[in-house]
Formats: structure tokens, sequence, C-alpha cells
């Protein structure tokens, strides 16, 4: 289990509802370490999850604090950009809210566009339909409401995170850098960011599935991604249309997951040589916008800038 909204809860992952009385709770943890325990034919992986959930639902104590918006002390936090969690509040509504205005004197990238903007709007329309139209919503961010929101729900939200996560890493990389978030990609919907840097400029999304993937034939498999999801040829094919209408050429395009949610920093997709995308850990993003993994060269920085600035649109 992450600590991200689109990760299941502690009562999804014990199979009970989140207004199960103690005692269901316990039989329902029982149930689940058995028919996962590793020594009982189970998997490993499912027990830990059990064992997570137990931890941070357990007792009466852990479980007021889960439900009053603690995100506990396991799993791994939806947290900073680089494993950290000093850059968003570990608990309560801010935790989930659009993150504060920074106040620090530092030099930071040239940005332009709102990161994480339209993935939210969606997930309020969708909250919102989902509470229903003539109900009043208090605080739409509320720890109570979200986690006992839909999956898919949640994951709207963990897009959003997920976008601002990285668009706050990128603002520390400093004036030689210069981002664009939410950019209209056509028919083919938005391009989360795209990123310029003296290495090149980069076509990136940024993507939270609430647990592990991986690269399977060219593509990002994982338990949690929804049917039909294909997240890199989505990611090409709003590149493309980015490309078409500004007429610059990305250098490549990354895929930007939490650290949990992989084994490698980076991972090719397609051919080394020329790879069709990089799925990279959030911590490791700096370092291939920094060109580890740029072709030998640079970009003419002014020129590529300027064009985009005259050419680019935002959703």
């Amino acid at each position: 289990m992450t600590d991200s909204p689109a990760d299941a809860t502690p009562y999804e992952v014990l199979g009970v509802r989140a207004t199960a009385d103690d005692d269901e709770l316990r039989r329902a943890y029982r149930r689940a370490a058995r028919e996962s325990h590793p020594d009982l034919g189970g998997d490993a992986r499912r027990f830990r999850q059990v064992q997570i959930a137990w931890e941070r639902i357990g007792t009466p104590a852990a479980r007021r604090a889960y439900d009053a918006g603690s995100r506990g002390s396991s799993g791994q936090g939806a947290s900073g950009p680089t494993g950290s969690s000093a850059w968003r509040p570990d608990s309560g509504r801010d935790a989930y809210a659009p993150p504060a205005a920074r106040r620090d004197s530092r030099p930071r990238a040239r940005s332009h566009g709102h990161p994480g903007g339209r993935s939210r709007e969606v997930f309020l329309q969708a909250e919102r339909e989902w509470v229903g139209l003539g109900d009043p919503i208090e605080d739409p961010y509320d720890p109570t409401l979200i986690r006992s929101a839909p999956r898919h729900i949640r994951r709207l939200l963990a897009e959003a995170l997920a976008e601002e996560a990285t668009a706050s890493i990128i603002a520390e990389m400093g004036i030689g850098v210069t981002v664009w978030h939410d950019l209209d990609a056509g028919a083919e919907g938005k391009l989360d960011h795209a990123v310029l840097t003296p290495s090149g400029l980069w076509a990136v999304e940024s993507i939270d599935w609430g647990a592990p993937v991986r690269v399977e034939h060219g593509e990002i498999a994982g338990e949690t991604l929804a049917p039909g999801e294909r997240p890199v040829k989505e990611l090409v094919r709003a590149a493309r249309a980015v490309q078409k209408q500004t007429r610059v050429k990305f250098t490549g395009r990354l895929l930007v997951v939490p650290d949990s949610a992989v084994d490698e920093d980076v991972q090719v997709v397609g051919s080394p040589r020329k790879p069709t995308a990089l799925v990279v850990r959030r911590s490791a993003l700096g370092q291939v916008l920094n060109g580890v993994w740029s072709p030998e060269g640079s970009v003419d920085v002014f020129e590529l800038r300027d064009r985009l600035q005259q050419t680019v649109r935002f959703v």
C-alpha cells in the first residue's frame, strides 16, 4: 500500500465497508491474513498489504486517526518530489488540496500553465456527480469524503497530485529550465508537461496508479490500470500532436511515476538506441532532465523557447 488516493484503502484491502464494526474488522483481517500468508500458499506482497492495512485501522485509536485524515506511518508517502514529504502536508485536507504558493527567494524555473489544473477540474466534477448534483459538498478535499469515493474518482485526484509533484521538482531546477503545463494536444487530450532544458525538450506525463507497474511488450502493465489503458501510446500521440502544433521536435518522452511503482530509476520502453519512452521514478526525474539520458549535444534553448511561447496552447 502507498499513501496515494489511487491506492486501495485499508478497508478495501481487508474487504469490509468503512462502517464495519470492530468485530467485523477483526474477522476480515484474520481471513485476509490467512488467505494471503505465504506459508499457506498466499502472496507475500498481498500479505504485506494486509499487515499495513491492519496497522492503520486495527485499533480504535489508529482507525480514528486514519478516518480523520492521518496517513499513518506505514507505506511510502505520496510525498514529496524526492521521497521527502516536505512539499506537501502528510495529513488532513492539505494533503489533497492544491498546494500553497511557495514563498522562498531561490531562483526557480520559468513556468507557464497550471500543473494539475485540468485533472483537478475533472476530479471535482466526478466527485460532484458521485455525491449528487443537488447535495452540498462542504469541502471537496475532506479526507473522509475522498477515501469513501470510488477508486476511479480517487485516481483522478492522484493524477493531479502526481502532476503537481513533477512541477515541484522542475521548479527547483532553476532559471535555466522552462516548463509548460497542461498543453492542449487536440483530439489526444493534453500533454502534462513540456520541459525545456539545455539537454533537450522533453514531453512528460505524470501518472500514479496507486500500485506497482511494469514494462511489458512496449507498454505499461499493472493490476490497477483501466481496461484498454495504454499510457505509452497515449503519451506518444499527445507529444506528436503538440509537435505538429508547435513545429518543435521533442528530444524524448518521459512517464514519471511514484518511486514505489517501479523497481528501477529509469526503464527503457522500446529500443535502447531509440527509446519510445522512458519510465522514470519521481526521485530520478532531475537527473534525466539534466541530460543523463539525452542524446549527445545540446539544443538552442532560446530559439525553442521563443517558438514554444508563440505557438503552444493550453487546455
